[in-house]
């Protein structure tokens, strides 16, 4: 390994890129938050888009998952993101209730099937 070479330079690119590729927009949504109306168009589509690829992440999550999520079964997946749904719904739309239902349906069945 020389000086020209260094161990830490793909680390450094990391965090460059990684910053450049996501601080740039949030500023510029600082900047062009204050011009936006909330029931925009614009708005309406960014939250279209949004919800629909949370949506498509956590479908690709239940139905094709990779690791240790694999072995569980596809049923319980889905019983969990059902359970964890409306757990959400019934608390008032509070995310953090629907995430804890779902993680302790998707643990504890889990550990029933094991």
């Amino acid at each position: 390994m020389t000086l020209a070479d260094p161990w830490w330079w793909p680390y450094v690119m990391i965090v460059v890129a990684g910053w450049l590729a996501t601080d740039v927009w949030r500023w510029l949504g600082v900047l062009a938050s204050g011009r936006l109306r909330e029931d925009s168009e614009a708005l309406i589509f960014v939250r279209a888009v949004a919800t629909a690829l949370v949506a498509g992440v956590i479908a690709k999550l239940i139905l094709f998952p990779t690791g240790a999520l694999e072995t569980a079964p596809v049923a319980l997946r889905l019983a969990a993101a059902a359970s964890g749904f409306g757990a959400f719904l019934l608390a008032g739309q509070r995310v953090v209730v629907g995430v804890l239902v779902a993680e302790v349906v998707l643990i504890g069945g889990w550990l029933a099937v094991s």
